[in-house]
């Protein structure tokens, strides 16, 4: 698995919007705050921690998301 600290806001919000997650569903499955996911979306001072990041990647796959890493047209999401 990549390190999540490689994944971006965007693929974040991306993800969340494929499963129809909101920000409090993602934060239920991760087992993190909503204010954590926020900050894990780029809109939240200070950034969200390495181990929150590893929590929402991790809710993210187990609901069959998968991270595409940066390929020329820029890193995404997709289903499984």
């Amino acid at each position: 698995m990549e390190q999540a600290k490689n994944i971006t806001p965007a693929q974040i919000r991306a993800a969340r919007g494929l499963l129809g997650f909101s920000q409090e569903t993602l934060a239920h499955a991760a087992g993190v705050s909503s204010m954590s996911v926020k900050r894990a979306e780029g809109s939240g001072k200070p950034q969200a921690a390495a181990a929150v990041m590893t929590a929402i990647r991790a809710a993210f796959e187990a609901a069959g998301v998968e991270f595409i890493p940066q390929n020329g047209g820029g890193p995404g999401v997709r289903l499984r």
